[in-house]
């Protein structure tokens, strides 16, 4: 294949969730630029609409979709939607999420929990439904975006949030078991693991610990939201053909320490 073929995407369709904001925008944007049709999930109809609009005037086919990762039912609709929409899903990109900041002897078990039923929780119940489809298919790719502070430890100067690393640590496990179990069955199954990425749900933290995580990071700057497009649509195309199981920190060298 041609270099330009081993990344395009057209005629593929992907399933992004948590895709009307943030990194999972620019995942579906990614995606879409890459020629995929995309289903994109969120709690807020409004973001949602407001996405989907900016997608098709980019020429990007999206199909916004209400739903919450963590009940069984609303995966379930997304999945159905989809398929009624485009026939098939190629693509599952896990990328809802929450973070919940709070000293590890201090964090409340309710949003531990809350926590853990977003990211952990949501992200197997994707992988799990629509994973059906893709074994039914005999064909899959799923990208789980973890975090690179669930690979490694974080200064608490920079920030404390115990148990959305723990959240993040499952899904790089979950991952890897996933790929081990569904390569026979033609599935693909990687992790992309940002560290802190310029985006809404990391800007107070940033502004108030900048300075300290910058110290953390050998090329000296906090990344970029669309810093995870390239790595999205490589792991999303052929030119990831023979890589399962694997994280890709996009992190600026941080757990190269």
């Amino acid at each position: 294949m041609h270099i330009r073929e081993l990344f395009d995407l057209t005629g593929k369709v992907a399933i992004v969730t948590g895709g009307s904001r943030g990194l999972g925008k620019e995942i579906a944007t990614g995606l879409g630029e890459a020629g995929a049709k995309v289903a994109i999930t969120a709690r807020r109809e409004q973001e949602l609409m407001s996405t989907k609009q900016e997608l098709e005037s980019m020429g990007i086919e999206c199909l916004p979709i209400v739903a919450d990762v963590s009940e069984v039912g609303d995966v379930k609709s997304t999945l159905a939607q989809t398929l009624e929409r485009w026939g098939k899903v190629d693509i599952l990109v896990n990328n809802a999420g929450v973070v919940w900041a709070a000293p590890p002897d201090e964090m409340p078990l309710d949003k531990w929990d809350y926590v853990m039923n977003i990211n952990a929780r949501g992200t197997f119940i994707c992988c799990q439904e629509i994973g059906k489809e893709m074994i039914k298919q005999k064909s899959g790719n799923i990208i789980n975006i973890s975090s690179a502070v669930g690979v490694t430890g974080v200064d608490p100067n920079s920030g404390q949030f115990i148990g959305y690393q723990a959240s993040k640590a499952a899904v790089i496990i979950m991952t890897k078991q996933l790929a081990v179990e569904w390569a026979v069955h033609n599935i693909r199954v990687n992790c992309a693991a940002p560290s802190f990425l310029a985006t809404r749900l990391t800007n107070a933290l940033i502004e108030r610990a900048g300075e300290n995580m910058v110290r953390w990071i050998p090329m000296g700057r906090v990344g970029r939201p669309d810093e995870i497009k390239g790595t999205a649509v490589f792991l999303a195309s052929e030119a990831s053909s023979y890589i399962t199981g694997q994280v890709i920190c996009i992190d600026g060298g941080t757990t190269a320490w």
